[in-house]
């Protein structure tokens, strides 16, 4: 198992916590993923992913019918994909990952909780390089797979690290490699249990118990936020 894999175990769930944010957020998953690619899942990957991540929060069918609905409809709002980048105290790196109708509102916000929190929002490209951004996919553990051989043929593919956690399938791949490995699981005929990317740090920082309740504090914040989806760092 690679560090792709470790930062993952180690990584605290908290985000999504809130099962109405995490359709709210699912939602707009949905709604970029019609705009980009159209409303049928069959001929739109992005779509099947954000459906498989729906069902995997419990997400009503209907909340998922009506999202894709809405979506193909003139009502829609535009979601826009930006990532900020700053620091958090300590010299944390953090890159923040939002879906927002309303990009003006969204950096005024986040710069807000850079700021409350003795952290500083950075420009593009500031702590960018300190991440590699993967996919990955949690796929249902079928019964006497032979995960070795899953291993050696999802090289292929893009794959570049596979482990098992809380009786899932986790492989991880290149961004660019979404496609094909998401192409490749379904032709394999296994079950996606979600999906989606991270950013994953290529070093990290220690920090005491006070410190790192510091970071906390602006990480907690910022996922408050609705227009935010993702936030990682550079902390150990």
């Amino acid at each position: 198992m690679g560090r792709a894999f470790e930062y993952r175990k180690a990584t605290k769930m908290k985000r999504w916590a809130s099962m109405a944010k995490a359709f709210t957020r699912i939602g707009k998953q949905i709604a970029i993923s019609v705009k980009e690619g159209g409303p049928d899942p069959e001929t739109n990957p992005r779509l099947r992913a954000a459906i498989q991540n729906a069902k995997a929060a419990n997400m009503p069918k209907e909340n998922v019918e009506r999202a894709i609905k809405k979506a193909s409809s003139k009502d829609q709002e535009e979601y826009k994909e930006l990532v900020y980048e700053g620091y958090a105290p300590h010299g944390i790196a953090v890159l923040v990952e939002c879906a927002t109708d309303n990009p003006t509102r969204t950096v005024a916000n986040v710069r807000s909780y850079f700021n409350k929190y003795n952290g500083s929002l950075g420009t593009s490209g500031s702590v960018d390089y300190l991440f590699e951004h993967k996919c990955f996919f949690k796929i249902v553990k079928p019964d006497g797979i032979d995960l070795e051989e899953l291993e050696f043929e999802m090289i292929d593919f893009g794959g570049e690290e596979l482990g098992v956690d809380e009786g899932l399938i986790v492989i991880y791949g290149a961004f660019e490699s979404f496609g094909s490995l998401q192409s490749f699981i379904e032709e394999k005929g296994l079950e996606v249990d979600s999906s989606g990317f991270e950013r994953i740090p290529t070093m990290t920082k220690e920090l005491t118990e006070d410190q790192i309740a510091d970071v906390e504090k602006l990480i907690e914040r910022m996922e408050e936020d609705d227009d935010v989806n993702q936030v990682f760092t550079t902390m150990a």
